[in-house]
């Protein structure tokens, strides 16, 4: 089995869900998972000792993507966060009234492209919390399994 490392930035706790859904249906696969808050993580080389990295984040802002403040934090500098060549992928939560309805998935794989990590499934985007979309968080947590 895989160990997988989840980080996610959330302001109002829908992101948390989020990553705590994809962290419970990982772990009854029967893999390691890390879920924790942009804010607890260590920002050098967090892929390391892990097969893959799942980054969350919400977003705010009308005239242009402002990413969840723990989150901004913590991928301050996105080259030092080691993911060359590591498996990755994103996930966000967001409303649809907003013009970057989760931009957070659009930034993440644009930096992630930039730093050469693999993407191994498109990004996952959820309106609110986790509560009203656990069949599609599961599909999406399948494909994630699938690409350990």
């Amino acid at each position: 089995m895989a160990n997988v490392r989840i980080i996610y930035g959330s302001e109002t706790g829908n992101t948390e869900s989020i990553a705590e859904e994809i962290a419970r249906i990982l772990k009854e696969k029967g893999h390691t998972v890390l879920c924790q808050g942009a804010a607890d993580a260590d920002t050098s080389n967090i892929a390391e000792g892990y097969d893959m990295v799942l980054l969350g984040t919400s977003v705010w802002g009308t005239d242009s993507i402002d990413l969840q403040s723990d989150f901004e934090s913590f991928a301050s500098d996105f080259g030092a966060l080691g993911l060359e060549g590591v498996k990755c992928a994103a996930f966000a939560s967001g409303d649809t009234s907003f013009e970057y309805y989760c931009g957070g998935v659009d930034w993440i794989e644009e930096h992630l492209q930039e730093v050469n990590a693999k993407i191994v499934n498109e990004g996952l985007r959820i309106e609110g919390d986790a509560s009203g979309s656990k069949d599609e968080i599961a599909e999406w947590a399948e494909k994630i399994a699938q690409s350990l």
